[in-house]
C-alpha cells in the first residue's frame, strides 16, 4: 500500500509585515516572513515570543478550583495529614509526579506516591488504586497528568472520605468528576489564557502556586528541568507558557549543576557536559523515562529522578543503567510489532484498504503499541489503532493524522468499549476482543465521513522560497532561531530552493540546529530547521 509523496502547501506571507518587523527587531528577512506566517507580527509578540523568560508565566490562580486546592494542601501539611501524589507511567506522568513530590517535601510535608503498572494496573485514575491509598492513612489525594475522566474513582473517593484534586490537561468529558478540586486549563468553564499545557505545566502551576502562597517564589526555577522534560516529551505545542518552561528548562539542563539522579540520567543518555537541546529530550532522554513505564515499573524512572543524597550514587547509576537496558528491549518488542502490523496491513485487504488501519495481535506488548501506531501512521498516513489481545481483553493505542478528531470519533464508537480517553490526535481504549471487527467497521463508517483522498495525502508546509545566496548566511539565520532552541516556531519552517545544489544531510549531522537538505524535487530542495520533536510525515517523532 504506497503512500503518494507529500503534497507541498505554500504558506502565504505578508511580505510588507515581515519587512516591517524585520526592520523594527533587526532580524534577517526570512526570520521575520517565519514569525509572521505564525502570528507574530507585531514586535512586542515577536519579541517575547524570541525571548522567553519567567515573568511571561501567568498567574496560576487564575486556573479554575486553584485556590480550593492550594488552601487544602496548604492545611494538609499544617495539620501532618498524609498526602499522595497518582501519577502516570509515561513521562509527561513520571516528570509531574517528581516535580509535585519533590515541591511538597520542601514544605514540609508526609507525602507518598503511586504510578500505576501498565500491565498490572491498567490506565488512569482507578478506585481500586485510591481505596488502597485510603488504607495506608492518605487524606488527601492529588492526580497529575490524569483524573480529568475519572467519575467513578473520584465518586469513591467522596464514599471513603478521602479528599481528591484532580490534574490534568487531557480533553475532559461533558461532567467533571465529583472532586474537591478539578484543575485542567481545558475545562469548559475555565477562562485561563493558556490552553496547551502539558500535564507536567498544569503541576508545575500549581507548584507555582504553593510556592507563592508559602513565600518561596525563589524555589520555582528549579522545579524547570525536570518540567522541560515531561513538556518537551509530550510534544505539547511549544508557544506560551509551554515555550517557557521549554527554554529556561533547558538552559539549566545545558549549565547544571544537577542532583546525582538527573545528573546519571544525563550521563547514560550521553550527554554529559553538551548543549541540551530539544532532539536530546525527545529522542535520548524522554525513551529512556518512558521505557520504564512500557517494559516494567515506572517507579524505576521516577526514583531516579527524585534521588538527591550524592551517598546514593551507585544505587543510582544502577537504576540508570536498569533504565537504558529496559530501552533497549522496548526497542526490540517494538521492531517485532511493527513488522507484523506492517504485514498485516499490506496483506490483508480487510484492514489495509480502509481508511483507518485497526489491527490486532496476540499478546503484543502494551507497553509499545503507541509507538507502533505513530509509525503505522508514518508509513501509511491514515488513523491507526494497534490492539493487544489478551485473555478476551482488547487493549489499544490510536493515533491520528492531522485532519482526523479521533477522540470524537472514539466517543461516537463509545458502546463498543469499556473505557476509552485522550487528545484529538492521541488515544487509549480497552473493549472485549470480540469487537475488534465491529470497531474496525465502525470507526472506519465515521472516518469515512470526513476523509477523502485529499485529506489522506501527505502534505509539507513550505514557508517560502531560500534563494542560494540566502543559504550562504546560515549564521543569521540560525543565531535567530536558536534563541529558543525548544523549536522556535512549533512546526519547522520549511524552505524551497530556488535553485539545485549538491549539499547533503550528512553536511550538518543529526541534532545540528542549521539548515538540514532533504530530497531533490525536480530542481528544488526542501529545508527543514531541526528544532522540534515534530516533522513532515515520515521524519519520525518523539518517542
Amino acid at each position: 500500500m504506497p503512500v503518494a509523496p507529500p503534497k507541498w502547501d505554500a504558506i502565504a506571507s505578508d511580505e510588507t509585515a515581515a519587512g516591517k518587523l524585520a526592520a523594527a527587531l533587526n532580524i534577517a528577512p526570512i526570520v521575520a516572513r517565519l514569525l509572521c506566517q505564525r502570528g507574530y507580527s507585531d514586535p512586542d509578540r515577536a519579541t517575547r515570543f524570541l525571548n522567553p523568560s519567567l515573568d511571561h508565566l501567568h498567574d496560576p490562580m487564575a486556573l479554575a478550583d486553584m485556590p480550593v486546592a492550594v488552601d487544602r494542601i496548604l492545611a494538609a501539611i499544617a495539620r501532618k495529614e498524609r498526602i499522595a501524589i497518582h501519577g502516570d507511567y509515561d513521562v509527561d506522568g513520571v516528570t509531574s509526579t517528581v516535580i509535585l513530590r519533590r515541591a511538597l517535601e520542601l514544605l514540609g510535608a508526609d507525602v507518598v506516591h503511586f504510578i500505576p503498572e501498565r500491565l498490572k494496573d491498567g490506565y488512569g485514575l482507578q478506585p481500586v488504586a485510591l481505596e488502597r491509598l485510603h488504607a495506608d492513612g492518605v487524606s488527601l489525594a492529588i492526580s497529575v497528568d490524569c483524573g480529568i475522566r475519572g467519575a467513578e474513582a473520584a465518586r469513591r473517593a467522596r464514599e471513603l472520605g478521602l479528599d481528591l484534586i484532580i490534574t490534568d490537561h487531557h480533553e475532559p468529558d461533558t461532567e467533571l468528576p465529583p472532586a474537591l478540586a478539578v484543575i485542567n486549563p481545558k475545562r469548559h468553564d475555565c477562562s485561563y489564557p493558556d490552553k496547551y499545557l502539558a500535564g507536567v505545566g498544569v503541576a508545575l502551576k500549581l507548584v507555582q502556586a504553593l510556592c507563592r502562597r508559602s513565600g518561596r517564589d525563589s524555589w520555582l526555577p528549579g522545579f524547570l528541568k525536570v518540567a522541560a522534560i515531561g513538556t518537551l516529551a509530550d510534544v505539547v505545542p511549544l508557544v506560551g507558557e509551554n515555550r517557557v518552561i521549554a527554554k529556561l528548562g533547558l538552559d539549566l539542563l545545558s549549565r547544571g549543576p544537577h542532583k546525582v539522579g538527573l545528573r546519571s540520567l544525563l550521563e547514560i543518555a550521553g550527554l554529559t557536559g553538551k548543549t541540551i537541546d530539544s532532539y536530546h529530550i525527545s529522542f535520548l532522554v524522554a525513551p529512556r523515562v518512558n521505557a520504564a513505564g512500557r517494559m516494567s515499573t515506572p517507579d524505576i524512572a521516577t526514583r531516579l529522578l527524585l534521588a538527591s543524597d550524592e551517598a546514593m550514587g551507585e544505587e543510582v547509576r544502577a537504576l540508570a543503567l536498569q533504565l537504558d537496558g529496559e530501552n533497549v528491549r522496548r526497542q526490540e518488542e517494538e521492531a517485532e510489532i511493527l513488522a507484523a502490523a506492517k504485514k498485516i496491513v499490506q496483506t490483508d485487504p480487510d484492514v489495509g484498504a480502509r481508511t483507518v488501519l485497526v489491527v490486532a495481535g496476540e499478546s503484543w506488548h502494551r507497553g509499545v503499541i503507541g509507538i507502533v501506531a505513530s509509525k503505522l501512521v508514518d508509513a501509511f498516513h491514515r488513523p491507526a489503532i494497534v490492539l493487544s489481545l489478551e485473555d478476551g481483553v482488547a487493549h489499544g493505542s490510536c493515533r491520528s493524522v492531522p485532519h482526523f478528531d479521533l477522540l470524537s470519533a472514539l466517543e461516537r464508537c463509545a458502546p463498543l468499549f469499556v473505557r476509552f480517553g485522550g487528545h484529538k490526535q492521541a488515544a487509549g481504549l480497552t473493549m472485549e476482543a470480540s469487537r475488534v471487527h465491529e470497531l474496525r467497521l465502525a470507526i472506519n463508517e465515521v472516518a469515512d465521513e470526513t476523509l477523502g483522498p485529499e485529506e489522506l495525502m501527505p502534505r509539507l508546509r513550505i514557508d517560502g522560497d531560500l534563494t542560494l545566496h540566502g543559504v550562504t548566511r546560515p549564521i543569521t539565520l540560525n543565531a535567530k532561531l536558536n534563541k529558543s532552541a525548544p523549536n522556535p516556531f512549533d512546526k519547522r519552517p520549511t524552505l524551497g530552493f530556488s535553485a539545485s545544489s549538491s549539499l547533503k544531510r550528512s553536511d550538518f549531522g543529526m541534532g545540528n540546529l542549521v539548515p538540514i537538505i532533504g530530497d531533490v524535487v525536480t530542481i528544488t530542495l526542501d529545508v527543514e530547521f531541526n528544532h522540534g520533536v515534530n516533522g513532515p510525515p515520515g521524519t519520525g517523532s518523539a518517542q
